[in-house]
């Protein structure tokens, strides 16, 4: 069992509330999924959370956003962000990338 699934176990009206969350956060309502998930990675690109960018590129790219799409929201990070938030984009390109030629993604994905 993985620390996360532990922490879980034990504190699970806590941990568990973050799953939950994005459960109802990320699907479509009035404003499409997509385009909330690309909200959520510009984000997590400043915040340069890494598991959060793999898990959050991963789930963009499964729910159809394109590649200009994809490039789009990862100028707003490296607008907000500068230069750090250029390099952290570039980490989030690259894993859209490996998922765009078939490649996985280790599951080092936090809060899942």
């Amino acid at each position: 069992m993985g620390v996360y699934a532990e922490l879980r176990k034990q504190t699970p009206k806590i941990t568990g509330s973050l799953v939950r969350m994005r459960q109802e956060t990320f699907k479509d309502a009035t404003v499409p999924a997509k385009y909330k998930i690309l909200a959520a990675l510009t984000i997590v690109t400043v915040t340069k959370c890494e598991p959060c960018i793999k898990a959050y590129t991963k789930m963009a790219f499964e729910a159809g956003v394109t590649h200009d799409e994809f490039i789009e929201f990862l100028n707003v990070a490296i607008t907000e962000g500068g230069c750090p938030g250029e390099q952290w984009a570039m980490k989030a390109y690259e894993v859209y990338l490996d998922l765009q030629s078939g490649g996985q993604i280790e599951e080092e994905v936090c809060c899942e």
